[in-house]
C-alpha cells in the first residue's frame, strides 16, 4: 500500500464530521486529521453546525439509514448538503445518498452488487482527478452505481461499472479509501471544501 501526502497544511482550518453511528468511522476521521483537518464524530444534528464537510462512511446501509431516522439527523443533513457544504459518501454511504435514500445524488446504487464479505478484493482503479498513478482500492460487499443522471461525473469503473462518482458537491465511492495508505480521495474531499468555503465567503462579500 502506497502513502501519497499532499500539500496539505498541517492545520487546514477545515471542519469536517464523519457520521458515527455505525460503520468505520474512526478510521476516516485519522485520515482526515492526518491531513490537518479538525475532524469530529456527528451523532446529533448539533454536531453538523458549523462543519465545512460530512463524511458517510462505510458499514450496513439499512442500519445508518435507521441510524439517521432515529438521531432526526436528515433534516440537518439536508440542510447542510443545500447550503453548498461537501458530503463523502464511501462504500454504505454511497448507497445512503443515492436516489433511494437521502437522494443527494443523481443515482442509483446496487447493494452488494461485487458479492458477499467472501467476495472482497481489491483493485487497482484510475481515478479522474487525483493523478495519473493508480489507486488501490479495496472493496467490502461493495455496491456500484447501476444508474446516474446526466449531470453526475463518473471518476472511475471497475469492470465497467461506475465506483467513483461525484455531482455538484457530493462526492461518491464502492470502495473503502479509508483502509489504506493512500490519501488521495480525501485530500480530493478536502479540496472540494476549500472550494465551498471560498464561495461561501465570496457570496458574503456582495
Amino acid at each position: 500500500m502506497r502513502f501519497c501526502r499532499t500539500a496539505v497544511p498541517e492545520d487546514s482550518g477545515l471542519r469536517v464530521g464523519v457520521l458515527a453511528i455505525q460503520g468505520g468511522f474512526e478510521a476516516h476521521l485519522a485520515k482526515l486529521r492526518e491531513l490537518g483537518a479538525r475532524a469530529t464524530e456527528v451523532r446529533i444534528s448539533a454536531d453538523l453546525e458549523n462543519l465545512d464537510g460530512l463524511v458517510i462512511p462505510g458499514g450496513e446501509s439499512t442500519t445508518i439509514v435507521k441510524g439517521i431516522e432515529s438521531a432526526e439527523l436528515e433534516g440537518a443533513i439536508r440542510t447542510h448538503h443545500e447550503e453548498g457544504r461537501p458530503i463523502f459518501g464511501t462504500c454504505a454511504g454511497m448507497i445512503v445518498c443515492d436516489d433511494s435514500h437521502l437522494d443527494l445524488l443523481d443515482v442509483t446504487a446496487k447493494r452488494n452488487a461485487f458479492g458477499r464479505q467472501l467476495q472482497s478484493f481489491e483493485a487497482d482503479l484510475a481515478v479522474e482527478g487525483i493523478g495519473e498513478e493508480p489507486l488501490r482500492a479495496v472493496f467490502i460487499r461493495a455496491p456500484w452505481v447501476e444508474r446516474h443522471g446526466p449531470g453526475v461525473d463518473v471518476l472511475a469503473a471497475y469492470e465497467g461499472h461506475p465506483v467513483a462518482v461525484r455531482e455538484n458537491g457530493v462526492l461518491a465511492c464502492s470502495f473503502h479509501p479509508e483502509l489504506t495508505d493512500d490519501s488521495r480521495l480525501h485530500a480530493l474531499f478536502m479540496a472540494m471544501m476549500t472550494g465551498a468555503r471560498q464561495r461561501a465567503g465570496e457570496g458574503a462579500k456582495r
